[in-house]
């Protein structure tokens, strides 16, 4: 390699902390902590200084908010992105702990003005995506300041956002999904064959890898 490629090559860049602008600190930790968030860090310092930190669980970015942190308005981020693998099981389990989180929805094709700014203007349309592809269902709640979450499932990434040598799950359930869904497109398959597939092992692995990096499907 030389030196003009060393210096051309890409450096890595970590996204690992979004600043959530808050009015009461103690109020947004207990909500938070409610949500089953991993609290990383809650320190004090001079000048009245405070900063908390969570992590949602599976993720690779943290949240942080507190005193003299930011200068945002509180309740002003919006649109704040959580990726999940099953919509309804995610929904479920925060309703479970008591979020207020509306019910799953999809952006339909009417445009009419300002709406939620993830939707780009196009109003919701009550349940899951009807074809339930990858990136198009949703569900949201607030904080107590406002600031907005999304819910959003992803099945499949769109070609080339995954390195197909380096597939990854973050939890026992997002594996357990993917298989759910292999065994779902398996079946299909051995209704081609007309008998069973001795090989399937082989066929679901191919099929999970290509999934989340984007490839076809084996077929």
């Amino acid at each position: 390699m030389t030196a003009d490629s060393t210096r051309n090559a890409p450096v890595d860049m970590k996204l690992e902390i979004v600043v959530v602008p808050v009015s009461d600190i103690d109020c947004a930790k207990e909500f938070y902590a409610s949500l089953g968030w991993r609290l990383d860090a809650d320190f004090a310092g001079p000048d009245d200084y405070r900063v908390i930190q969570f992590t949602p669980p599976g993720s690779g970015a943290s949240v942080i908010f507190g005193k003299h942190v930011t200068d945002a308005e509180p309740g002003s981020a919006q649109g704040l992105y959580l990726i999940v693998s099953d919509i309804e099981a995610a929904r479920e389990a925060l309703r479970g702990r008591g979020v207020d989180i509306s019910e799953v929805f999809h952006a339909g094709d009417v445009h009419a003005g300002k709406d939620e700014p993830y939707l780009f203007g196009r109003l919701r349309v009550g349940g899951p995506d009807p074809e339930r592809r990858s990136y198009r269902s949703y569900a949201s709640f607030r904080d107590p300041d406002g600031n907005g979450w999304l819910l959003q499932e992803v099945t499949t990434r769109l070609p080339g956002r995954v390195d197909a040598s380096a597939t990854t799950f973050s939890s026992a359930a997002d594996l357990a999904s993917a298989f759910r869904r292999a065994e779902a497109a398996h079946g299909e398959y051995e209704k081609q064959l007309g008998h069973r597939d001795e090989d399937w092992p082989v066929w679901y692995a191919d099929y999970i890898v290509r999934e989340q990096s984007g490839e076809s499907r084996p077929s």
